[in-house]
């Protein structure tokens, strides 16, 4: 709720200066708190030729964007960027980002469009001016990156990597250590590609060992410092603790992934609790600790697919308590639509229950976890059209699903039995 009402300030702050200089609106009146967009293409009231025909040209280019006649757009295209001569534009940054954004657009989708094209409108850009010129750089060396050039996507990155100009803002650190981090991904990529050849070399020589080595330790300097940035890193982190599992420093592989997963100054990310189960799975961890990163993870995501696992290791244990959360957790999966026709997960309660009624409360526990579903739950799962679905269309999920219905909802009549399929119900 912070984070929204911080967003919602500069909102407010338009509100604010539209206020001020509408005279005919009234103090009571209700406003959009929706930005409006300054029509880069509105006739101005002293309009020049000049403007005229720049402001003309890109109306249809939006026009053939719109269309997607994308021949027709490039060559309009070709006449634009001589609105970055006007004078009166003074730097002229908006235009120099809507030259970038929309020929890298036309480039996209032309069919002729080479790699050289997009080399020289990049290029171009960067050297219109300063503002964007790291954002170029990072989307040049992806577009170089996708269509196999590594190398050359990595000498793009180490260009930006040392580029400064003026006084370092907030805004420009942020980029360059985001630059730090996609280089270093490229080195990662380049030492995948020296393992693969490594490993299927009858007689691997040692240098290609050291070089392999090498770019191992150039990616782990920036990716081991992301974690002192707070945010979502997932591919980072992947990649660092991929080569430390290769060079087996479990040690450092199991510490990122402690901190990337319960560093409180990170946003909650289900991501990094996966990352973290199924590192300790790998190696054989206790499932006791295997349970604690799934209790985290049902608290962030109770319908994720991992929680098939971690009802499985509750229902394994001996105590009372534990099988009582695997019914819960089950039945917190089955909330949610997507698990309504998964026979596992309706195994997996089946054999939840035939643990449970072991115990003299069995019932109620179930009435229990049932009480604050019995309204809606019948209409998720046991109607005369889930049964004669399920019947058409697994029958082995309507097998185990059908003796639930008394259990789970023991004081309600319901239409989820064989025989109202029959009876065409």
């Amino acid at each position: 709720m912070d984070d929204l009402q911080r967003e919602l300030v500069p909102l407010e702050d338009l509100d604010d200066d539209s206020d001020s200089s509408d005279g005919n609106s009234s103090k009571g009146s209700k406003k959009s708190k929706l930005p409006l967009v300054n029509p880069m293409c509105a006739e101005t009231p002293k309009e020049t030729g000049f403007h005229q025909s720049t402001r003309v040209c890109l109306e249809q280019i939006r026009e053939a964007l719109l269309h997607h006649r994308w021949q027709e757009a490039a060559e309009y295209m070709a006449c634009y960027p001589q609105m970055l001569e006007d004078p009166t534009n003074g730097t002229g940054q908006p235009y120099k980002e809507l030259i970038w954004r929309i020929s890298t657009e036309i480039l996209h989708h032309h069919p002729n469009s080479k790699m050289e094209d997009y080399n020289n409108i990049y290029e171009r850009m960067k050297h219109s001016g300063v503002r964007h010129y790291l954002m170029i750089c990072l989307e040049h060396s992806f577009h170089l990156l996708l269509n196999g050039h590594i190398e050359d996507a990595k000498r793009q990155l180490s260009v930006a990597e040392s580029w400064r100009h003026g006084k370092e803002s907030a805004a420009q650190y942020q980029r360059i250590k985001l630059i730090h981090a996609y280089r270093s991904l490229l080195d990662y990529i380049i030492w995948c590609d020296k393992k693969f050849t490594h490993s299927n070399t009858d007689y691997p020589d040692s240098g290609d060992n050291q070089d392999m080595h090498n770019y191992f330790r150039q990616a782990s300097v920036n990716l081991k410092e992301i974690l002192k940035n707070p945010g979502v890193w997932d591919p980072f982190i992947l990649s660092y603790v991929e080569m430390l599992e290769f060079y087996e420093d479990h040690e450092e592989a199991l510490k990122v992934l402690n901190d990337y997963a319960y560093d409180s100054t990170f946003p909650p990310n289900p991501n990094a609790q996966v990352y973290l189960y199924q590192y300790l799975k790998r190696h054989d961890t206790s499932e006791r600790k295997l349970m604690k990163v799934l209790k985290i993870l049902h608290i962030l995501v109770p319908s994720h697919e991992l929680m098939l696992e971690y009802s499985s290791l509750l229902l394994q244990s001996e105590k009372r308590s534990d099988i009582q959360k695997a019914l819960g957790v089950v039945l917190e999966m089955l909330d949610f639509a997507c698990w309504r026709s998964n026979l596992e997960a309706w195994k997996r309660l089946k054999s939840i229950i035939q643990k449970l009624q072991l115990q003299e409360d069995w019932k109620d526990v179930v009435s229990g976890q049932m009480a604050a579903r019995k309204d809606w739950w019948p209409a998720l799962h046991f109607t005369s059209f889930h049964a004669s679905k399920d019947s058409e269309e697994n029958p082995e999920l309507m097998e185990v699903k059908a003796p639930l219905t008394k259990i789970l909802c023991p004081d309600l009549m319901l239409k989820y039995t064989a025989s109202q399929v029959t009876s065409g119900e």
